[in-house]
């Protein structure tokens, strides 16, 4: 079961940009993501105690955790929402964010004290050339510079939560951790929302059944699943898996949403998978 894991996780993930649209559409996306992450830290809340698991924890692991929260459900989401609600296209935000591989592959080894392999930057650096042939570039587009800023924001947020959260010396439930990380994030786009944005969200049966999904099957689902393997694998070799998403991503668009699959997309997927296989086999 575990070993199927990194394509449960690549699935979700995935399936996250289907429905991101929706909620900006229908909210700002500092409100979208306070509401998402209340419910998600009320979720993993009731589950902790569900399953028993010690809540009240020391001021370092709550700071850890929380701060990993920070990071990840707020700078990194909060980067890529605003990007795209400024009219960033999706696939120039998913690329950019996608560099973020090679840059955990360049930091794990002085900080994490991880060995990257020639093969392993081999494999990095042939995922990356396939998913740039999948998501492409914009060529001609006129590309709003505080979305561009805040994408490179989201990306260099996402490198340093993955590398602060193996750098992690607790061994908190991934429910306990997964709980205090949600509330990083609610605190964040709360304050975002006091100090610089009108909120507002429109509740409609779009936005309700985006969120859903958001919620249940990417906070819930992919994220815990990304956290597991975090914990049990190197830095470097979990974050791989990143190239495989904007492949992903363009079949389900092709699938669910009629959008145009072309024979490069297929020919990036192809590269991209040989490049993860490359970079995450021992």
């Amino acid at each position: 079961m575990v070993k199927i894991f990194p394509f449960i996780f690549v699935l979700l993930w995935s399936s996250a940009f289907i429905t991101t649209k929706p909620l900006i559409d229908n909210s700002d996306p500092f409100s979208a993501l306070a509401f998402r992450f209340l419910i998600v830290t009320i979720g993993f809340f009731l589950f902790a105690l569900y399953s028993k698991q010690k809540i009240l924890i020391n001021k370092r692991n709550f700071i850890e955790s929380f701060f990993s929260g920070v990071l990840f459900h707020g700078l990194y989401l909060g980067g890529v929402f605003f990007s795209i609600s400024k009219g960033v296209p999706t696939g120039i935000a998913a690329l950019i964010v996608t560099l973020q591989p090679v840059l955990t592959n360049a930091l794990s080894g002085p900080i994490l004290n991880e060995k990257i392999t020639i093969k392993q930057w081999g494999g990095v650096l042939l995922g990356l050339f396939g998913a740039t042939l999948v998501i492409g570039l914009d060529i001609g587009t006129d590309i709003p510079t505080i979305g561009l800023i805040a994408t490179i924001i989201a990306l260099i947020a996402i490198t340093s939560s993955t590398i602060w959260q193996k750098k992690l010396s607790n061994n908190l439930p991934l429910s306990v951790s997964n709980m205090y990380q949600a509330l990083g994030g609610v605190i964040f786009h709360i304050t975002v929302i006091f100090f610089f944005v009108e909120p507002y969200v429109n509740f409609t049966q779009t936005f309700i059944l985006a969120m859903m999904h958001q919620i249940f099957l990417v906070s819930f689902g992919a994220f815990t699943i990304l956290m597991y393997l975090i914990k049990k694998n190197s830095a470097s070799k979990t974050v791989s898996i990143f190239f495989l998403i904007p492949a992903t991503s363009a079949i389900m668009a092709w699938l669910f949403l009629d959008e145009y699959l072309t024979s490069l997309d297929i020919i990036g997927f192809l590269i991209a998978s040989v490049g993860v296989y490359i970079a995450t086999r021992d």
